[in-house]
């Protein structure tokens, strides 16, 4: 190791511009201490108020401080110069290679700081739509719910978010409370069939099975109006219409859901009433109940 260290103190040179700057260096360092100790030799011997010559002593100090690191920014100032240009460069370089781990940390700032979901909500941000299951400080996890906007089945897909998205990206958040949703469907019909008695049988069953928990709720969701200053809608089923064709007639029914039951709930009204019920242009209008 000795004769290792020994090649490379042969081996090290420096070059003439670099020689000169140290020699200017140590010129600089001699001639400031040279004048600091004169100066302060003669206010220990010609000041003789003690808290004048301590305010000198402190003021000649830090003077001559300042008068190195000035004549040292002019020796070295191209180097400087040249060191903070490559300094520049690898930060510009950094930044452009990690731009995206950047952006990802931005992102789950953002996210975390807006409150806009935590884990168990159903979001939907682009076309990525699920429950979240983690979050990290680069990447958030969902289990994809679909497909399209309109299923809440699960697909057993596991969807893995970079958090930068969020940065340029809306978040629909469809969880509005840890206990109660409410849920919203549409079921088509043509203009001929008979959907007026659909509505009221829509209606009818979407009110019998919401009847037993639609008191709480009605409270919880007056909680969460007073805590956050809102008017909450009513939480009663609806069945309301729509006429996105002169030959089409769509029923939207709205109702009120636990968390985690919109799918079941939905499938339950649409098969107990189209099981008991014909609403097509067929039955002359009329709407048939089955015999149970």
């Amino acid at each position: 190791m000795f004769d290792q260290l020994t090649l490379l103190a042969e081996n090290f040179t420096l070059s003439d511009s670099v020689t000169g700057l140290l020699v200017n260096t140590g010129f600089l360092l001699a001639a400031i201490i040279i004048l600091r100790t004169l100066t302060a030799r003669f206010i220990r011997h010609k000041v003789k108020a003690p808290e004048l010559k301590g305010r000198l002593l402190a003021n000649t100090r830090n003077g001559f401080l300042l008068l190195i690191l000035l004549g040292l920014a002019i020796i070295w100032g191209d180097q400087l110069r040249t060191l903070a240009l490559s300094i520049l460069a690898i930060a510009v370089a950094f930044v452009v290679a990690t731009k995206e781990l950047i952006s990802c940390i931005t992102g789950s700032l953002l996210k975390g700081g807006s409150g806009s979901f935590n884990i168990g909500d159903r979001i939907q941000i682009k076309d990525f739509r699920g429950d979240v299951i983690d979050q990290s400080l680069l990447t958030t996890t969902i289990l994809e719910v679909g497909p399209g906007s309109g299923v809440h089945q699960r697909t057993g897909h596991v969807i893995v978010i970079p958090n930068a998205i969020f940065l340029s990206e809306p978040v629909v958040n469809e969880t509005f409370s840890e206990r109660y949703d409410f849920h919203v469907f549409t079921v088509p019909f043509m203009r001929e069939d008979n959907w007026r008695a659909a509505q009221e049988a829509f209606l009818a069953a979407a009110n019998r099975h919401c009847q037993p928990y639609l008191e709480s709720v009605r409270r919880h969701m007056n909680k969460i109006g007073e805590r956050r200053g809102l008017e909450m809608p009513s939480v009663d089923p609806r069945v309301t219409i729509q006429v996105p064709a002169a030959e089409e007639i769509h029923l939207v029914i709205r109702i009120p859901t636990k968390t985690g039951q919109r799918s079941y709930l939905e499938q339950l009204i649409l098969s107990e009433v189209f099981a008991n019920n014909d609403f097509s242009s067929k039955s002359s209008g009329q709407q048939t109940v089955r015999e149970k």
